[in-house]
Order: C-alpha cells, then sequence, then structure tokens
C-alpha cells in the first residue's frame, strides 16, 4: 500500500464519478483519483503500471467485468495480491448476500455509496483516514 498513491475508482456511472470527484476536491487528500468504467479496464491498468495505488474503490454492477469478479482475479493474481492494495466496495446495491461474498474474497470493506454530498463526504473522510492510518507488509 502506497499512501501516497492513486485512488483507484471503478465507477461506471458519470453522475457518482463527478459526484465522487466533488468529493474528493472538498477533502484534504492530495492523492490522484483513477477513474474507470469497467473491472477490465481498471485490470488492464493494475497489470501495466509501475505505480503502487492507495486503494481501490470498486462498484459492483459494471459491464464487461463486474466488481466480484474484478475482485477475484485481483486476490488470486499472485503479483497483485503481494501489492497489498486495499479492495472497497463501494456501491448503492446492497444485500446481504453480496456483503458475504465480498467478504467472502477477503475484501477488506463494503461501503454504501451514500446519495448526498454531506454522507458520501463523510465516508470517504473515514475510509482515506482509516487507510491512511493502516500498516501493510509492503510498508516496511
Amino acid at each position: 500500500m502506497n499512501k501516497n498513491g492513486a485512488v483507484v475508482i471503478i465507477e461506471d456511472d458519470l453522475d457518482d464519478q463527478f459526484l465522487l470527484e466533488e468529493v474528493f476536491k472538498s477533502l484534504p487528500y492530495t492523492n490522484e483519483r483513477l477513474y474507470f468504467s469497467d473491472g477490465e479496464a481498471a485490470l488492464d491498468y493494475l497489470h501495466t503500471t509501475p505505480k503502487l495505488p492507495f486503494l481501490i474503490l470498486s462498484d459492483i454492477n459494471m459491464p464487461r467485468l463486474d466488481g466480484f469478479e474484478l475482485r477475484q482475479k485481483l486476490h488470486t493474481d499472485a503479483e497483485l495480491n503481494l501489492k497489498c492494495i486495499p479492495y472497497l466496495f463501494f456501491s448503492t446495491a446492497i444485500n446481504q448476500e453480496m456483503v458475504i461474498n465480498a467478504y467472502s474474497m477477503s475484501a477488506q470493506g463494503f461501503f454504501i455509496k451514500q446519495s448526498s454530498f454531506s454522507e458520501l463526504h463523510k465516508t470517504v473522510q473515514i475510509i482515506m483516514d482509516y487507510w491512511g492510518r493502516c500498516a501493510a507488509p509492503n510498508n516496511f
């Protein structure tokens, strides 16, 4: 985990991308934000970039490669798994089965994407603060 690395955001809804970007702009974090509209594009990026991202925020329902399929691929890819990139689900769709599936794939969190700016702001701030304070095996 690179605390100064980019936040990889996998979100196919342009309105949600816009709202997330506005939230990040209102917060004091200097991490670059990289947006991908599907899991396949994010996976290609993660395989080809020499940079180590800070964390991944992933929607679930997306075209080509959904959030669960992407998480499974990252979890079983030895090279990417060693990078210790926190993988968090961030979705409006939520039920018990989804949450169980997420944690059974070793996701590090499942957050509900709030529709109000202030609630989304609080959630993103909590996520960034928490992971900014966490230690990871590759931080030493």
